[in-house]
């Protein structure tokens, strides 16, 4: 099934952003190689893709797994969890209806 990581950063957490942003991109291309990962990217704290010193308010994976509990520890177990980044992650099942 697939589930929604939709997390949140804290308040001045760039530096931590980029500090674990390879140890992130990886396990991602994991899920990617697997064939589980559907989509995955920051929100920009502006309206611009790269919006600089004024980086990013959270992220936002979709991905395959085999349960909720699943999910929720693969969440736990990011990289920018560990590094601070996240003030709140949110796990939840997600369908598909579009496209």
């Amino acid at each position: 099934m697939l589930y929604i990581i939709n997390a949140t950063d804290a308040a001045g957490s760039l530096n931590q952003r980029l500090a674990a942003r390879p140890a992130h991109l990886e396990r991602l291309q994991t899920l990617k190689d697997e064939g589980r990962l559907i989509l995955a990217g920051p929100f920009p704290a502006i309206d611009n893709s790269d919006p600089g010193p004024a980086g990013f308010t959270g992220s936002l994976i979709v991905a395959e797994f085999d349960l909720l509990e699943a999910a929720k520890a693969w969440a736990e177990d990011d990289p920018f969890i560990q590094a601070n980044v996240y003030e709140k992650v949110e796990v939840k099942p997600f369908k598909v209806v579009l496209p």
